[in-house]
């Protein structure tokens, strides 16, 4: 009997996968358990679509991320800080505030753990930061922190 998986079964398969498997296994074991639904054609129509809607949002994911990286890959980002002696700033500046730089200027909603910082940002001047827009899409910016009139 042709089945398919509603979720991981260990020696099995995949969720989504269609397997063979004998019809006692199926009908005492997998459809009461919930992990596996009969592989009829629509069943197996659901699935091709189910599979199909999610290749489509990963494509539109993939550019998506690859626009916004178009946008602000090599771009300078000022940040404003108030200093201390010496142009050391007050704390430091984190990919929160990077990320809010970022919206400010380009209006994009960057999440700030897919910033990651070259270094610890104390003092004034320039730095590079990386971006992780997507799996596939790794951008590099500038920042750059100037004292904040007072």
């Amino acid at each position: 009997m042709k089945v398919i998986l509603t979720q991981d079964v260990k020696s099995q398969g995949k969720k989504d996968d269609v397997i063979e498997v004998n019809d006692g296994y199926a009908r005492n074991f997998l459809f009461p358990r919930g992990l596996a639904i009969e592989a009829t054609k629509t069943n197996i129509n659901e699935l091709q679509n189910r599979q199909a809607s999610a290749n489509y949002k990963a494509e539109q994911e993939l550019k998506k991320a690859q626009e916004q990286g178009a946008a602000i890959d090599g771009k300078t980002f000022t940040i404003y800080q108030k200093t201390g002696s010496g142009n050391k700033i007050f704390g430091s500046v984190t990919s929160k505030e990077v990320a809010e730089a970022i919206k400010k200027a380009t209006g994009f909603d960057i999440d700030k753990k897919k910033i990651t910082l070259s270094e610890t940002i104390k003092t004034l001047g320039d730095y590079s930061a990386q971006i992780k827009l997507h799996a596939n899409v790794h951008v590099s910016i500038n920042i750059t922190i100037a004292q904040k009139d007072q």
